[in-house]
């Protein structure tokens, strides 16, 4: 399998079929990114679609640090196309308002969840929580920069991620409870 510089270096000196192979090594990652974000399959595939031409027009500009590096570059990209497509197809509403209580929620037992249920959970919480919460637990980015991104607060940020681990806690519990019986 070719490595990332040799297809970096395939993508700088625009070599035939460089740029198919870049897509078919990594749309199934930037798809699965951008469904996380996007619930609906068909915008996550526009983000998809978008993704890519971000890539290969700032290609030239990427500073390659090893392997991984370019998937890194890619995912924070895919994760960015999403949340825009995000924001264009409704406003992301977030509440400054803490919940009654700023306890953690408890630990559900996710083992007990199938990943693809897991992922569907997410893909269902309501759009401002499923951006922090990905942004947060995913892409493992601070307050500070979640609330850089959307144009929020810290607080906010910190309020939504606490109202989406209680949500999903919730779900999770319910699946369990449905598969015990």
């Amino acid at each position: 399998m070719e490595t990332e510089r040799e297809l970096l270096n395939a993508l700088h000196k625009q070599s035939r079929g460089a740029g198919r192979r870049l897509y078919d090594r990594y749309a199934d990652y930037v798809m699965a990114i951008c469904v996380r974000y996007l619930s609906d399959r068909d915008a996550a595939g526009d983000a998809l679609q978008d993704t890519f031409v971000s890539i290969l027009t700032a290609v030239e500009r990427f500073d390659y640090r090893g392997e991984g590096s370019l998937k890194a570059w890619i995912g924070r990209i895919a994760a960015n196309e999403a949340l825009q497509h995000l924001r264009r197809q409704q406003p992301l509403l977030f509440t400054d308002e803490l919940p009654e209580t700023t306890d953690e929620p408890p630990e559900p037992d996710v083992g007990r969840v199938p990943l693809e249920r897991l992922l569907q959970m997410i893909c269902e919480l309501p759009p401002g929580y499923r951006a922090v919460f990905n942004l947060y637990v995913m892409e493992q980015q601070s307050h500070r920069e979640i609330a850089r991104q959307l144009h929020i607060s810290e607080s906010t940020s910190a309020s939504q991620l606490l109202r989406a681990k209680r949500l999903l806690a919730r779900q999770i519990e319910e699946y369990i409870k449905k598969s015990n019986s």
